[in-house]
């Protein structure tokens, strides 16, 4: 049944094997015309098949190395080596087998996502854990009550119910050890949960939450059309000139057309159809494996050349998880009050900064209030309508037009601050502090020793800020105060390129989609970013962005290398075939040690370059 099903995957290779096994016994048997008929018919089909997708691949202005296949089976066929055309049926509709086989090794890690993507959940009724009902993962909404079983995977991103919990989130963010929760804090979906049933409330639904949000990034780089193809094409011409100039002077000189056919079936071009694709994948898979989900074998090509790279500041180079330092209210205003306001409002932004505002607000023990009214203006602040107040928190230049009275607060390095108004008349300022990563400063030499020779900052936030954080990292280019238009306005015009843009926010999406290669900071970041992006880091860390740049040159390296080496030796081998020493059935099989040895040296890439 195997066999039946490998036969129905591969035709053209079942009917190369049942074809060579007969004609091989008709030999044996001194029936060579019927060996031969056999041989021309089956070669034919091939030819046929080969020469209308060349053909077509022509039509749509691409030239490739079929027709060096093409011709070699032709040519063996016309002096009357069917054995070794036979072969070479064999070598190029047995690669797309190996190939097949090399993908699914190199691919490994990228699908072991999607063998883990949960199917159901169990909602809870009655409101209590005997009573459930299991329903598909599509068809939980928000605010549904879940329970999740020891073992199980989260199906939705989240909040925990249950007092405490711990849960194994190592297939988001590497986190070799499990992570304890508590009641209120959220859990993305993908996690596995420990010991303990929990329950939890659904918050989004499985089409936008964070695993499955991963797995659609899976599925695009696996479906993404790699440039590998366009890598061996790059080769595909001269590579064809120059074997046919081989083979046509060892005819001329040898005055024997059979002397044509000897050189040419060791031209065939199975180590760059096959070994360059194979190296792109292993570098997609070992990037899965560093926690970088990678769309597509371009980006890893472009991942290698990066000159120049630019970061967003907060979420980014920082760890973006500012924390309240310092409640400035204007004179007769009081602190606690401006602080709850203003937190009332950002209960409606999704600004990094709203996140600390809220959280000190409520470890202070002040209550929030719903808003009558609310809008986000994107990049600049929220205006709410608050217990019939008009509270504006933004940056100061936002604060600043709608009450003209604001005053910039002094800051130090790592401070930052949100600016309020309330009713037209400036409140205060909320002073946060956001710690740089620890890593952020060797990533950013370690792309300079990389040859990066530009690296700078984009940012929406307030220059002095900016600078206070830049500056220790050793980023000497800082652009500040932007609006999102503006970053990829700067980001259009950087040079040299190609250009690496690392962002984590919805206002970073529009840059990370204009620049060559966009990667999102994805454990936390936003959804908008990580679609807008080319590749998405899963761990909470800016370490992953130089692995895949490491990663990325080692890929490129290796693609070349295992191209050169197929030419090299083939080219190696037709020179020593112009003498007449190695004759087409022999040639036709060493052809195929040839690729073994491309082949073999591709997978090189899933071992991915040795950590400096």
């Amino acid at each position: 049944m195997r066999l039946l099903r490998l036969a129905r995957l591969y035709p053209l290779l079942a009917g190369g094997v049942l074809a060579t096994i007969a004609v091989t016994l008709l030999s044996l048997a001194g029936l060579h015309d019927a060996g031969r008929w056999i041989a021309t018919v089956a070669v034919g089909v091939v030819i046929a098949i080969t020469a209308w997708d060349m053909v077509r691949d022509i039509l749509r202005a691409h030239f490739g190395l079929d027709i060096l296949a093409l011709i070699a089976m032709v040519a063996t066929l016309l002096v009357g080596e069917y054995i070794a055309s036979l072969v070479i049926v064999l070598m190029l509709s047995g690669g797309e087998a190996l190939e097949d086989y090399a993908s699914r090794r190199a691919a490994r890690d990228l699908t072991a996502l999607l063998d883990r993507s949960p199917q159901t959940a169990h909602v809870v009724e009655n409101g209590t854990d005997a009573s459930t009902r299991d329903v598909p993962v599509g068809e939980v909404v928000p605010d549904m009550e879940l329970l999740v079983r020891p073992s199980e995977i989260v199906p939705v991103d989240a909040v925990l119910l249950s007092e405490r919990a711990s849960f194994d989130e190592s297939s988001l963010t590497g986190e070799s050890l499990p992570v304890s929760r508590v009641a209120g804090e959220e859990v993305l979906s993908g996690v596995v949960n420990g010991s303990n049933a929990v329950r939890v409330r659904a918050l989004r639904r499985s089409a936008d939450s964070q695993y499955q949000q991963i797995i659609a990034l899976v599925h695009e780089a696996q479906q993404s059309k790699a440039p590998t193809v366009r890598l061996a094409d790059r080769f595909a011409v001269p590579f064809t000139l120059v074997s046919l100039l081989i083979a046509g002077v060892a005819w001329w000189i040898a005055g024997d057309p059979l002397r044509f056919a000897q050189v040419l079936v060791l031209a065939t071009p199975c180590p760059l159809l096959i070994a360059a694709p194979v190296a792109f994948l292993g570098g997609l898979s070992r990037s899965a494996k560093e926690g970088v989900i990678v769309k597509g074998g371009g980006v890893i090509e472009q991942l290698a050349r990066v000159r120049s790279a630019a970061f967003d500041k907060t979420g980014t180079l920082t760890q973006g998880r500012p924390e309240l330092v310092e409640v400035r209210a204007a004179v007769g205003m009081d602190a606690d009050e401006v602080l709850r306001l203003a937190a009332s409002a950002e209960q409606y932004s999704s600004h990094v900064l709203a996140e600390g505002v809220r959280r000190a607000a409520v470890d202070r023990g002040l209550r929030l209030a719903p808003a009558a009214f609310a809008e986000e203006i994107a990049t600049n602040g929220v205006t709410a309508t608050i217990e019939g107040h008009v509270v504006v928190v933004g940056k100061p230049a936002y604060v600043t037009s709608l009450a003209p009275e604001t005053r910039r607060t002094e800051l130090v390095s790592g401070q930052l601050a949100a600016y309020v108004a309330i009713d037209g008349r400036f409140a205060g300022a909320l002073v946060l502090a956001d710690a740089v990563r620890p890593e952020a400063a060797a990533v950013v030499a370690g792309l300079r020793a990389r040859g990066v020779g530009r690296i700078v900052m984009l940012t929406g936030d307030a220059e002095a800020t900016a600078e206070a954080i830049a500056s220790p990292l050793g980023v000497t280019e800082v652009h500040a105060e932007l609006l999102p238009g503006q970053k990829v306005s700067l980001a259009a015009e950087m040079a040299p390129r190609p250009l690496l843009m690392v962002g984590d926010g919805v206002n970073d999406a529009p840059v990370l989609a204009a620049a060559d290669v966009g990667v999102a900071m994805g454990a936390r970041g936003s959804t908008a970013a990580g679609e807008a992006a080319d590749a998405v880091v899963l761990k909470d860390s800016l370490l992953p962005v130089l692995r895949a740049t490491e990663i990325g040159r080692h890929t490129l390296q290796v693609a070349y290398t295992a191209i050169w080496i197929g030419i090299v030796l083939s080219v190696g081998l037709m020179l020593i075939a112009t003498t007449g020493l190695i004759p087409a059935v022999a040639g036709a099989f060493i052809q195929e040690f040839v690729d073994l040895a491309t082949i073999l040296y591709a997978l090189r890439a899933l071992t991915g370059p040795k950590p400096r």
